[in-house]
């Protein structure tokens, strides 16, 4: 007998049979309505209590990522302005050591020729000394008529010699006058050179000004960095974030030369290493140019980290001078002839591409054309090995900053992430809850009927049971 069969009591009659069962369901569910209703409570506040707690794990999370992104925010911030600040300070030591260390003699000397100029203009403006008093005595009398001739005849020669005397005094001044502007003249070619000289050195001086002024900026955004303020975070973020988006698309570039210089060794050394011979999947040329490429990457990144221009590998940074030198020439010679092989590479790969052209006319039964004689593409192909080395050798630089600045935007786009991810927790733990007083009020809808009768009884009950007070309280009134 089949289940439905079972169900149906009344064959003739199945909305009979689908009547009485449902009642009787509708009555056994009305039964079970309080371990029903604590049983759906139960399971909201369990889900709800669940997605709130892992709501609050997800939200500390976060805040631990946020504060240790900060930490390390301002830490390459601090980092980053002290080495600012060291370089400007040893500019400034090296435009006082090679400007400023002659100035004392400048000085001096210029104190010296400004004296002397002084002197010699002070000595040529003088005025000539005025003829003593007893001159014009005897002018005058040598101008009286006397009518002894010899008395007249010394005075006259008296005049004569006194006229004589200051003629050549006057002239022997005038000489010397004369030589003194000409001295004068002289010195203006010198005069100049000294103007140069002063307007230089106040330039010297507007230089180590402007120095001035661009420490004190940095050391204003030093302090900000070092008292963690809102605006040295909001600085540094953004400067993180644009570091991360420069140094990127410079990678990207590299990423393209690396391709290019991996195409244009990749064909020659199938014929060093043969061609036919695999590693795993791969071909065993290509894992052979793939290894010279980053072998000069890794060359590169030696040699700027020898030259202390990127400080990714501490210990290379903290070698002697000696020691550091030795490893600079040694990658630079490495990366040179690593260059030199990639430009031989490079011209084989023409003549390799030179025959494989043959060989298609030859088998493709056309006539074989003599090939020009065209050395620019050999000459380019060969430059390009040469130069594309040294070009990724500089990779070190803009992989550094894209480093350290993709810790600053990976940490703050993971902490975003796991905000918001802790919201929607949030969220579907208040759906979870709401939804419990849902099924709630939805079983109890599909027991209306059952609670429609008990609502019916127990107002029917409570109409009887005020009936009863009310019956009481008249009687005791009466009695009383």
């Amino acid at each position: 007998m089949s289940l439905m069969q079972l169900l149906n009591i009344w064959p003739n009659a199945p909305l009979l049979s689908a009547f009485f069962w449902i009642t009787v369901s509708v009555f056994l569910l009305y039964l079970a309505r309080t371990p029903a209703h604590r049983s759906i409570y139960s399971l909201s506040r369990v889900i709800h209590n669940g997605l709130r707690l892992l709501s609050q794990s997800t939200l500390l999370a976060a805040e631990r990522i946020r504060s240790r992104n900060k930490e390390v925010l301002f830490s390459l911030g601090k980092e980053t302005t002290e080495r600012v600040i060291e370089r400007e300070y040893q500019r400034v030591e090296d435009v006082i050591k090679r400007d400023m260390s002659s100035f004392p003699m400048l000085q001096r000397t210029m104190a010296d020729q400004v004296a002397s100029l002084n002197e010699d203009y002070q000595k040529s403006s003088e005025v000539p000394p005025p003829a003593p008093t007893w001159v014009d005595a005897i002018t005058s009398l040598g101008k009286m008529s006397s009518k002894d001739a010899s008395v007249a005849a010394i005075l006259d020669q008296i005049h004569k010699t006194i006229n004589s005397q200051h003629k050549g005094v006057m002239d022997e001044y005038r000489r010397i006058s004369s030589e003194r502007h000409s001295r004068l003249h002289k010195m203006m070619p010198l005069w100049r050179k000294l103007s140069d000289s002063v307007e230089m050195a106040a330039k010297r001086f507007s230089g180590l000004n402007e120095r001035a002024r661009v420490i004190d900026n940095r050391m204003a955004e030093y302090q900000e960095i070092q008292a963690e303020s809102v605006k040295a975070e909001r600085m540094l973020t953004s400067s993180a974030a644009t570091q991360f988006c420069i140094a990127g698309f410079v990678l990207m570039i590299a990423f393209g030369g690396a391709v290019i210089n991996f195409n244009l060794i990749a064909l020659p050394m199938s014929e060093m290493v043969g061609g036919g011979s695999y590693i795993g999947a791969f071909k065993t040329s290509d894992v052979a140019a793939l290894v010279i490429i980053l072998v000069e990457l890794a060359m590169g990144l030696y040699l700027m980290e020898s030259m202390r221009i990127t400080r990714l590998f501490p210990v290379i940074g903290q070698m002697d001078d000696r020691t550091r030198r030795r490893m600079i020439w040694i990658t630079f010679t490495i990366l040179f002839i690593m260059a030199g092989v990639e430009s031989s590479l490079a011209f084989m790969r023409d003549r390799l591409a030179a025959d494989m052209h043959a060989l298609r006319q030859s088998l493709a039964d056309v006539e074989v054309m003599a090939a020009a004689n065209n050395w620019i593409p050999t000459v380019g192909q060969m430059v390009m090995g040469f130069i594309l080395p040294f070009a990724l050798a500089f990779v070190a630089i803009p992989l550094e900053s894209f480093v350290h600045a993709s810790r600053t935007v990976m940490g703050g786009l993971f902490s975003g992430f796991l905000g918001g991810l802790a919201f929607i927790f949030r969220l579907f733990g208040n759906i979870a809850r709401y939804s419990g007083e849902f099924f709630v009020n939805l079983y109890d809808l599909t027991i209306f009927p059952s609670l429609w009768i008990e609502r019916l009884v127990i107002a029917k009950r409570n109409q009887l049971s005020e009936s009863k007070d009310t019956e009481t309280q008249r009687m005791a009134e009466e009695t009383s």
